[in-house]
């Protein structure tokens, strides 16, 4: 089996490769991608940068040029439902693309033509995600995940996201992966720690939690590829 790790930026996989130890750099497509065996299973890990154009072509290049035959995406987001607080682990059960708009032709927002407004994520990895929070006593959230090319700080936008895709967070690169993993037919599972919420204080240190979110987010995943290579 060989099993995609896939995040937004480099913080997001760097506790991954320091716990890997030995990888194998490779070049392809103006990207890193870092090729490891971890107890029976290939890796392939990359950080994609931010976006859903950049996230699309990794996760493309991950499963066709690599063989990727699941997909682990971690990162971080932004809390829309009052309900997540800073820190807290929100798994996807759906996503959806808020700034993708053909209402004109009489289309919901996200929708396109032979496609949905949402794509779901992989229940069994879903189930799995549960089993590994119950082992490291976390406390880990589901809910929808709105993506667009938008950091949005307007709290009417988000507020329009939330109520328009029943949306509890939003960031810029979850549907996109979505999307290709759906139609490639490649399991997938996207885990969001929570970057920014209405409880934030005057104290919050955006990279000192990329830090500490990115290290606890690499031993979730890493728990879950355990449990994928028994």
């Amino acid at each position: 089996m060989k099993i995609a790790i896939m995040g937004a930026m480099p913080e997001e996989i760097a506790p991954i490769l320091e716990k890997l130890g030995t990888y194998k750099t490779t070049q392809y497509a103006k990207n890193n991608y870092y090729e490891a065996s971890y107890k029976g299973v290939d890796l392939v890990i990359a950080y994609s940068k931010i976006g859903k154009v950049f996230s699309t072509l990794t996760a493309t290049t991950m499963i066709e040029h690599f063989g990727a035959e699941k997909l682990l995406f971690s990162g971080v987001a932004g809390a829309i439902s009052p309900a997540l607080k800073v820190g807290d682990l929100v798994v996807a059960t759906k996503l959806s693309q808020h700034d993708l708009d053909i209402t004109a032709f009489g289309h919901p927002f996200g929708y396109v033509p032979e496609g949905s407004v949402y794509v779901e994520t992989d229940k069994e990895l879903i189930a799995l995600s549960k089993l590994v929070a119950h082992e490291m006593n976390k406390n880990v959230k589901e809910g929808v995940i709105a993506t667009g090319d938008q950091f949005v700080a307007n709290e009417e936008r988000k507020n329009w996201i939330g109520a328009t895709f029943s949306a509890d967070a939003l960031e810029m690169e979850g549907a996109s992966v979505a999307v290709v993993c759906d139609a490639l037919d490649v399991p997938f599972f996207i885990l969001r720690a929570i970057s920014d919420a209405a409880d934030m204080d005057a104290s919050f240190s955006f990279d000192e939690f990329l830090q500490t979110s990115a290290q606890e987010s690499a031993e979730f995943v890493m728990k879950m590829v355990d449990k994928l290579a028994r």
